[in-house]
């Protein structure tokens, strides 16, 4: 019986992680969390009983403990909850299903307490990767990708150990602007940048998919995941999401992870890995083939991915920036108080402000992102 606990449970990474377990009847819950979510959060509690259940306020950590105590439930609140949940002493791996630069610290309490990671956050090694990484080897611990790229790219190198890579090849759909130009950009609305063509996500990042940042996040993911550089990692357009990612070996080899686009299948394969499992779901109709359309990205429409290649050849806090820019940026975008396009500029007025940090420590990040948070809210003001 394999035992997992879920930070993000509410989420739509949490949720397909769920259907996962309910497909399988060698998965047990033993812990689950959310931010804010209580009420879907109180249904998951009672069809899973996990040991502990953790919400970020205290107020409705009350509410849950209420709802919850005719169950033998922990109940815990804030990053002490979190921390806890990650740590907890049954599970074989913790699945970091939430959003933000809030999963950082959970994430390496895990580690430290030698659990596996089935890692969703980008964040965690967006703006750690110098620390979770290096952390996990000692450890011991695996890094199990659940991104469908990173996931498809880490099915292509299984066995392949020995052999030297050339080239990472990270397919992107070009969201639900493919093809636009910026004046078209000017005039898009929350609702339009929503309606991604593919894949059913959270808000955050299918606006981020919509700008490219996502691509570009995965750039420095990847090369934290797989110890490649930046410039041997080239995002390619594929619309239809048929071709999930590839990779390029010495020898002019190209091996690439194709299916349906269902968030499931990753999921799954990090949770049993290296073992793969019987999945329900439509299967790749190969006739579709025919019509698969590979496009290089539009980086002067949609500037987020070369803010990323700078960000992680700069190194040091500036992947921290770009990220904690984008995540604030688009908090904004969502709530109608800036453009799209205004994203790219507050991105870039941050990277342009920033002070380096060589070699950043744990407090250090978050510091940056404290101080990315401020100076966008004093540029706004501006």
């Amino acid at each position: 019986m394999k035992k997992i606990a879920i930070i993000g449970s509410t989420g739509s990474i949490g949720t397909q992680t769920l259907d996962v377990v309910r497909a399988n009847q060698d998965i047990k819950v033993v812990a689950i969390s959310a931010g804010s979510n209580v009420e879907l959060l109180i249904e998951q509690a009672k069809e899973f009983k996990p040991d502990i259940v953790g919400i970020w306020s205290e107020d409705k950590a009350c509410l849950l403990r209420e709802a919850l105590s005719n169950f033998d439930i922990r109940i815990v609140s804030g990053m002490e909850g979190l921390i806890e949940i990650a740590r907890h002493k049954d599970s074989d791996i913790l699945v970091t299903a939430i959003v933000g630069m809030i999963g950082i610290r959970p994430t390496i309490e895990a580690i430290k307490a030698g659990k596996d990671i089935a890692l969703a956050n980008k964040e965690t090694l967006v703006t750690a990767g110098h620390i979770i990484m290096p952390l996990a080897k000692e450890m011991g611990v695996k890094i199990l990708p659940v991104d469908s790229e990173h996931s498809a790219i880490f099915q292509c190198i299984h066995g392949e150990t020995d052999n030297k890579i050339s080239r990472l090849l990270i397919t992107a759909s070009g969201g639900p602007f493919r093809g636009k130009d910026r004046e078209y950009l000017t005039r898009v609305t929350v609702e339009d940048a929503l309606k991604h063509p593919n894949w059913a996500m959270g808000r955050k990042i299918t606006i981020d998919s919509a700008t490219l940042v996502n691509k570009g996040l995965e750039v420095i993911e990847a090369k934290w995941l797989f110890d490649i550089e930046p410039e041997d990692i080239e995002v390619v357009v594929q619309p239809q999401s048929i071709i999930h990612s590839m990779v390029e070996f010495e020898d002019g080899s190209i091996k690439a992870q194709l299916g349906t686009p269902d968030m499931k299948l990753p999921i799954q394969y990090a949770l049993y890995y290296p073992k793969r499992r019987y999945l329900a779901g439509d299967r790749l109709d190969f006739k579709a083939l025919s019509g698969i359309i590979i496009d290089t990205p539009d980086k002067e429409t949609f500037k987020g991915l070369d803010f990323a290649y700078n960000a992680i050849k700069t190194g040091g806090s500036m992947p921290t920036v770009f990220n904690a820019a984008n995540e604030k940026a688009v908090a904004l975008f969502l709530d109608k108080k800036i453009s799209f396009l205004q994203i790219y500029d507050i991105i870039k007025a941050c990277m342009d402000a920033h002070t380096l940090i060589e070699n950043p420590d744990l407090e250090e990040i978050l510091s940056t992102e404290a101080w990315v948070y401020d100076y966008v809210d004093r540029y706004m003001l501006g």
